[in-house]
C-alpha cells in the first residue's frame, strides 16, 4: 500500500494497521487503495495518498506536528511513530464525534505523545509558541490559508491539497516558497476563518 519504498514511511504503515482505524462496514476494505467512507460526508484518505504526503512532509524525529483534519486518527497515530516518543502530534478534527472517534482509534495505539482534540469551528490550526515544525492536512482549502502558514515555525513544512494541487509548502529563515506535487481530490476544509 505504501508502494515500493521501503523506508520510515513504508514502515510506519506496515506498523500502523488502516483496518484500526476504519468503521465495522470498512473494514473488508482496509487492503484497498482507495478513500472509504466514515461518516457525514468525511472519508479515510487512501494508502498511497497518505504515503505521498508523508514523505513530503519529511518528518523528523521529535517534530511538533499538527494534523488538520485528523478523521479516523490514522494519519496522526502514522505520525506520532514517524516523530517517536520525544516529539509531539496534535490532531484536531471538527466533527466532534468523528474526533471522539479517532481520539479513541489513536489512544488504543499507546503513543501517549499524540492526541486528537475537536477542532475551534471559528480558527483553522492551533497556535503553538515557535510554530509547528510539520502540518499535514487532509482537507481541501480553495486557496493556501495564510492562518496556517503563519504558524509554521522558521524551518519547517507543511503539506496540504490546495483545490485539487498536492501544495508542499516550506519556510526556511522566514521566507516561503511552494511546490506543486500532482493532482489530489479530497473533501472540502471546513473551518469558520479560513484566514
Amino acid at each position: 500500500m505504501a508502494g515500493d519504498l521501503d523506508d520510515d514511511v513504508a514502515r510506519v504503515m506496515r506498523a500502523v494497521p488502516r483496518v484500526d482505524f476504519l468503521t465495522a462496514e470498512q473494514r473488508q476494505f482496509a487492503d484497498r487503495d482507495r478513500a472509504l467512507p466514515l461518516w457525514h460526508g468525511q472519508t479515510g484518505s487512501q494508502p498511497s495518498t497518505v504515503a505521498a504526503m508523508l514523505r513530503l512532509l519529511a518528518v523528523p524525529p521529535g517534530a511538533h506536528v499538527l494534523d488538520v483534519g485528523a478523521g479516523s486518527g490514522w494519519t496522526t497515530a502514522l505520525l506520532a511513530h514517524l516523530v517517536g516518543s520525544s516529539g509531539e502530534v496534535l490532531g484536531l478534527e471538527l466533527d466532534a464525534e468523528l474526533a471522539a472517534w479517532g481520539a479513541a482509534n489513536v489512544a488504543r495505539h499507546d503513543v501517549p505523545w499524540a492526541r486528537i482534540e475537536a477542532a475551534d469551528p471559528r480558527h483553522l490550526g492551533r497556535e503553538r509558541p515557535g510554530g509547528w515544525d510539520r502540518i499535514l492536512v487532509s482537507a481541501s482549502p480553495r486557496r493556501l490559508p495564510r492562518a496556517l502558514v503563519r504558524q509554521l515555525a522558521p524551518d519547517a513544512r507543511m503539506v496540504i491539497p490546495v483545490r485539487t494541487t498536492m501544495t508542499l509548502v516550506v519556510s526556511t529563515a522566514g521566507r516561503i516558497g511552494t511546490s506543486a506535487h500532482g493532482a489530489y481530490t479530497f473533501v472540502p476544509l471546513r473551518a469558520g476563518r479560513r484566514g
